[in-house]
């Protein structure tokens, strides 16, 4: 069982990884990089990552799901008493998060690569020059699939802590989610 103040904690850290991540792709879509690649992966993997492990393990022990029988159905994969609204703005938040990972990956021509003082990209073998302006591009845009990618576990994981965190105050169950059964 995860601990309530570790909850809060980890709660907390995925809101602030969302946000996190959730700027600094809007700074990037604006053309302006505000930290280093490093720097800004680093620290939205260790806002959002301790979050999600905790909220997954939370969930499992709460609701003791294997899987939802009704892969498409929203009440098997939301726990009974989270509220319609918020289980949706999740997955709008997670749908965006989702959207600048692939459009990032459509503007991808390859890996940038500095060889000889040239700025270069590397596309499976087949190298082509570029200029300055188009290496920081690809590099921007690396740099927006890890945020996007991070957001979205952030997402999953503000979503779950939070799932747990109101499961005391929710009426209880009489079946379980996923299965349908009567709680033993």
């Amino acid at each position: 069982m995860v601990p309530q103040r570790w909850l809060i904690v980890c709660s907390a850290m995925c809101s602030a990884g969302l946000m996190w991540s959730a700027v600094l792709i809007g700074a990037l879509l604006a053309g302006v990089r505000l930290l280093p690649t490093p720097a800004a992966v680093g620290v939205a993997a260790v806002l959002a990552v301790p979050g999600v492990i905790a909220g997954v393990i939370g969930n499992r022990w709460y609701y003791r799901t294997t899987r939802p029988r009704r892969a498409w159905s929203l009440t098997a994969w939301v726990p009974p008493h989270v509220p319609h609204w918020a289980s949706m703005l999740a997955g709008v938040m997670f749908f965006a998060f989702w959207l600048t990972v692939v459009l990032a990956f459509a503007g991808l021509n390859g890996d940038t690569e500095i060889r000889n003082g040239q700025y270069v990209l590397n596309d499976n073998g087949r190298l082509t020059v570029v200029n300055e302006a188009n290496y920081e591009r690809q590099q921007d845009l690396e740099q927006q699939i890890s945020l996007g990618i991070l957001g979205a576990l952030a997402v999953g994981g503000t979503f779950m802590t939070g799932a747990v965190l109101t499961h005391n105050a929710a009426p209880v169950p009489t079946e379980t989610q996923s299965a349908g059964q009567p709680l033993a």
